[in-house]
């Protein structure tokens, strides 16, 4: 947070000024709205004779970790899933002329992608049930920054898939090169991709109209 910026509010409101007249104040010298908003939400709406600052959210070392494994449990159940599904997809349509091995390797690919799965799946959905019920005590843990970069990512992520994976479908449609395996793997990536992006982005805007 701007030093200059903290200060302006703190005296404005050490002054009587309310945060709506300081907000419109600093919005038409031109600071950017979401500095407004983050100097502002830095104290609290408590009638007091000096302006008092609300208590900041303190993420843990643990907490931190139990982020990191849930994210990284997300991606190895997401890939593990979508190679069950490529492989059950290979199952149906084979391609036999190619690779006279194709039922072996695919057995074998199914076999490992659903041991990642059994492994990590529950650990995701229990590490998100720990982080909730913290979150339900503590709402003001919600606005972790460990959390939020971990999100941002995941959402970056989540949309170069699905721009790669649009970009390959039309690719393939120009060459005249699409099969049936072809659009069915590629409606994976995108139901599997377009899924956490969805959620994720609909998560964060829940968390900034409930703020």
């Amino acid at each position: 947070m701007n030093i200059e910026l903290q200060a302006f509010v703190k005296e404005g409101l050490e002054k009587g000024l309310t945060k709506e007249k300081l907000k419109e104040a600093l919005l038409k010298a031109g600071w950017p709205e979401d500095d407004v908003k983050s100097a502002l939400d830095y104290y609290a709406d408590i009638d007091f004779a000096i302006p008092v600052p609300k208590r900041k959210p303190y993420l843990s070392a643990r907490e931190a970790f139990l982020y990191l494994v849930l994210f990284l449990t997300l991606y190895i159940s997401s890939f593990s899933f979508g190679t069950i599904l490529f492989q059950f997809v290979n199952q149906w349509l084979p391609d036999l002329v190619s690779n006279p091995s194709y039922y072996t390797q695919t057995i074998e690919a199914i076999r490992a992608a659903t041991a990642s799965l059994i492994i990590t799946f529950p650990i995701f959905v229990f590490i998100s049930y720990l982080l909730g019920k913290s979150m339900r005590k503590d709402p003001e843990k919600r606005s972790s920054k460990v959390r939020k970069w971990l999100t941002y990512i995941t959402l970056f992520i989540a949309a170069g898939i699905i721009i790669g994976d649009l970009i390959t479908v039309v690719t393939g449609l120009l060459a005249g090169e699409l099969t049936m395996r072809f659009i069915l793997k590629a409606l994976i990536v995108l139901v599997i991709a377009a899924t956490i992006f969805g959620y994720y982005l609909w998560s964060l805007r829940q968390e900034e109209k409930e703020s």
